[in-house]
């Protein structure tokens, strides 16, 4: 072969070697360009959903709500299982719509007209987790319906960011206060007795009471029941029955869930038993020290009184952690003093994040074991029985 012919063959490969190596580099950067792009379109369908989100995640119930819960659903069930784990926004996150808190088909949101001439509102603040609405605020309501078959029993939640969360994921709808209200004045309701499921005279109960009072000229009676711990009292060494039962209650359903016969057995094996309560900066919160001090007064030594918010300061988690383990327990059994078993109970209390209190007794490093009982109060049947007594004392009021 003449020399200029395989000078050209070379040239001709280099250059075909060239375009080949091209045409791969165009190729590796339109996959990347295409990845990238379906990369943003999953992010960008994930953030409208988290803007939908938290256009409901709001106190207020507006002409638009209805049709804002539908559109947040309907956008999320659109996306691909991968797209929801992207969803984040001021308060949205995928477990909004896509964490399995039960069946929502078991609960009786008692919405119903048809109420005749007396009703028995039962108010509660609400939650979003179907199993805890059901057995608790539900376990509730069907006692007083079982204890006052004269009396119509509907339901209002206060917290309308969990109604629409309900509504939304779903489509059970609960009245707030106003709609409640508003069912019974149309209803030609001429008693009203409303029964708080609240803890205390805090301040939801205060907002309660407001609302109330716009609609006392509307019915012939408006009665308020006790919320379950009664009245307040004025320092932590005041006491009543309504804390005594909820102490026995709460105690006694306690060591039942646990491996112990009695109370006694785990005090002596090193269990101590701590209760987390909501805490509030109302003047209410000593009712946390009352319980504490009414758990003292029955003997409970190895029981004692938390608060996620940390009001009262001696119900905060760092100092209850130093009150257990001082008094020499090695074994801590956490459960909510809440009558239901909603978000804090399962995150703030029993979660896996490091700021939960379960995290936060391991990591002090104290203690042998650290267990959980998640279980809302208003399933307990003795706690039920102060809820019906607080009822039967406002119907006989005069």
């Amino acid at each position: 072969m003449k020399m200029k012919t395989v000078k050209a063959l070379i040239v001709a490969l280099s250059m075909s070697t060239m375009a080949m190596g091209a045409t791969t580099v165009f190729a590796e950067d339109a996959t990347e360009a295409v990845a990238e792009a379906a990369e943003n379109e999953d992010q960008a369908k994930a953030d409208e959903v988290a803007a939908l989100i938290d256009a409901i995640y709001v106190q207020e119930r507006t002409d638009d709500t209805d049709e804002q819960c539908k559109a947040a659903k309907e956008a999320w069930d659109a996306l691909t299982d991968e797209q929801k784990e992207l969803v984040e926004g001021e308060e949205a996150d995928p477990d909004y719509f896509g964490r399995d808190t039960g069946d929502a088909s078991k609960d009786d949101p008692r919405n119903g007209d048809d109420i005749g001439e007396n009703e028995l509102l039962v108010v509660s603040f609400g939650t979003s987790f179907n199993d805890s609405r059901a057995e608790d605020i539900g376990g509730i309501e069907k006692a007083l319906e079982e204890a006052y078959p004269d009396w119509s029993v509907r339901r209002a939640f206060t917290a309308q960011i969990i109604i629409n969360h309900v509504q939304a994921r779903d489509g059970e709808a609960i009245d707030n206060m106003t709609q409640a209200l508003d069912r019974a004045v149309a209803n030609g309701v001429k008693n009203l007795v409303v029964q708080p499921t609240h803890l205390m005279h805090g301040a939801e109960y205060d907002e309660m009471c407001e609302a109330i009072a716009e609609y006392e000229d509307k019915f012939e009676s408006v009665k308020i029941a006790e919320p379950m711990l009664g009245e307040v009292g004025e320092d932590a060494t005041v006491i009543n029955d309504d804390k005594k039962a909820a102490a026995e209650a709460i105690v006694n359903a306690a060591v039942e869930a646990s491996d112990y016969d009695a109370l006694d057995a785990a005090a002596e094996d090193g269990t101590a038993f701590v209760f987390m309560g909501h805490g509030t900066s109302h003047t209410a919160a000593v009712t946390y020290s009352q319980m504490q001090t009414q758990m003292g007064a029955l003997g409970y030594d190895n029981i004692f009184i938390g608060t996620v918010e940390g009001e009262p300061e001696e119900t905060a988690c760092d100092a209850v952690i130093a009150a257990v383990k001082d008094a020499g327990y090695s074994k801590v059994i956490l459960r909510p003093l809440m009558v239901v078993a909603g978000d804090h109970a399962n995150n703030d209390m029993a979660g896996d994040d490091e700021d939960s209190w379960k995290s936060m007794f391991e990591a002090s490093g104290e203690f042998e074991s650290i267990d959980t009982q998640i279980s809302g109060m208003g399933r307990i049947p003795a706690i039920e029985d102060i809820y019906v007594a607080h009822t039967g004392a406002a119907i006989e009021a005069e």
